[in-house]
């Protein structure tokens, strides 16, 4: 795994703070077991924070040339019906 920038590092910490505190205000809990797991999900939370932070969603582009589909042979009846609509088909 390549090294964490000091971005994703800064996003990852901020996000263990901010879930630690506000999870440990709105749940209301007082035992250290439950503490113990809110800490547990709060950096959990920030790993899949940080790590996400590396890849970016791009944006999917709807392009013809870039379709799954292969276009259809010239003389197959499948290539008719894709340029002719079947209204004008007689």
């Amino acid at each position: 795994m390549p090294r964490l920038t000091a971005a994703q590092l800064a996003y990852g910490s901020a996000t263990v703070v901010l879930a630690t505190l506000s999870m440990l205000l709105l749940s209301g809990v007082t035992s250290v077991v439950g503490i113990a797991v809110i800490a547990l999900v709060a950096l959990c939370l920030g790993l899949l924070v940080s790590v996400k932070a590396a890849h970016p969603v791009r944006a999917h582009r709807m392009d013809h040339a870039a379709s799954a589909a292969p276009a259809p042979a010239v003389g197959s009846p499948a290539a008719a019906e894709t340029r002719i609509p079947a209204s004008l088909r007689r």
